[in-house]
């Protein structure tokens, strides 16, 4: 290993941006400059993806016209729901997700719009449209392909209900309690945006190229499938299904500590006093638990707590948003692999303000590397290697 690199780029400053930023003074991720626990509490998810687009937040007008731009963006063709019916239902959604999105994008004319293979250049508008189209029809995807994986048809859009009401009756058929719309609603202010983290960066990459918007966010569900990314929130919900009862939970932290084992949920490579998200979400889970009242709600949240409070307690590692987010999902009846399509929904505002940012002042990212192989050497003939 050479000491001169910078491996998986820790500390690296790769480029500006005024998407989003973790003030060290509080804490605290903001978008735009506003934190992202008020966002999420005062705030609605509509409210954040136009932050995060325009930089501001809405006017009561701006934020109606919004909201009717992006509901009459909805609505996927009847050929991606022709492909979604011949999917693979033991796939992972997020090949789904993936492959849907990507076909999407051959299909639309302006998928170009702002991209190399346009004479136009940059087009902040072209662009923009191209990101509220996404936004608007990822959670029909989605949907449809829980709905495909469930043996059923998929739900049209309700362009009556808002964006995370809609998505709830495009998955059940119903829009649950306020409260549980609520609780989703803050999980999507949450995990919107998060700076250069591996999908955004990802995206970037691509979008350096003057690739397209969907290719980029192509690239970004691939790096954000992964369990040390987006993935983690999956992983969450497997490990307290298999701790199994709260009266487990501290030997199961202790045994997994003792042996070196992956602890999934825990840790983050920018937060060192704890994620400034996880109090937030952490109420909007107790809420869940609430709403459900059930024996077996209260049983993941007694043994998230004791989870939390064993490993702060041995290695002083607090845990990131993944963790709260998992169990408040499975409460709210999505199934496990569903958890970071649901990531994909939100964080598709962040890589394309991203994506816009990186092709206004476009620079290819083209890194260096520490060779560590061989040093030249002469080639030799097959007959003459014995």
């Amino acid at each position: 290993m050479s000491e001169d690199v910078k491996y998986g780029l820790a500390g690296v400053l790769a480029d500006d941006t005024a998407v989003s930023k973790v003030v060290p003074e509080t804490n605290s991720l903001t978008y735009r400059g506003y934190a992202v626990q008020d966002l999420a509490v005062n705030g609605s998810f509509e409210e954040t993806a136009y932050l995060i687009w325009n930089g501001e937040l809405p006017t009561t007008a701006q934020l109606e016209a919004f909201r009717e731009k992006e509901r009459s963006e909805r609505g996927i063709s009847n050929a991606t729901h022709d492909m979604i019916k011949r999917y693979n239902k033991n796939a992972h959604p997020m090949d789904m997700v993936r492959t849907s999105l990507s076909f999407a994008g051959q299909e639309d004319e302006q998928a170009n719009v702002g991209s190399g293979m346009t004479a136009e250049g940059f087009d902040r508008q072209g662009l923009y449209d191209l990101a509220v189209r996404m936004y608007a029809r990822l959670p029909e995807m989605v949907a449809a392909e829980f709905r495909h994986r469930e043996g059923k048809g998929p739900i049209d859009p309700d362009p009556s209900l808002t964006w995370s009401e809609n998505f709830f009756n495009m998955c059940f058929g119903e829009v649950p309690a306020p409260e549980v719309v609520k609780c989703f609603d803050v999980s999507m202010v949450l995990y919107a945006e998060h700076s250069f983290n591996a999908s955004t960066f990802a995206a970037r990459v691509i979008a350096s190229t003057t690739s397209d918007m969907y290719s980029a966010a192509v690239g970004g569900i691939g790096a954000l499938k992964g369990p040390l990314h987006g993935g983690a929130n999956e992983a969450v919900m497997h490990m307290l299904k298999e701790v199994g009862e709260p009266s487990n939970a501290k030997e199961w932290m202790l045994d997994a500590l003792a042996t070196k084992k992956k602890i999934m949920g825990f840790g983050h490579r920018v937060y060192r006093s704890g994620d400034s998200r996880v109090p937030t979400m952490t109420d909007y889970f107790k809420k869940m638990v609430e709403v459900t009242d059930t024996d077996e709600a209260k049983k993941y949240w007694e043994m998230s707590r004791i989870l939390d409070d064993t490993m702060v307690e041995a290695k002083g590692i607090y845990p990131n948003l993944d963790f709260p987010a998992g169990p408040a999902y499975y409460l709210m009846g999505f199934p496990i692999p569903m958890f970071t399509p649901l990531f994909v929904m939100s964080r598709i505002t962040g890589w394309t303000a991203h994506v816009i940012e990186q092709l206004e002042n476009n620079k290819l990212i083209r890194p260096l590397s520490a060779y560590t192989g061989e040093t030249q050497r002469e080639f030799v003939p097959i007959d003459q290697r014995g």
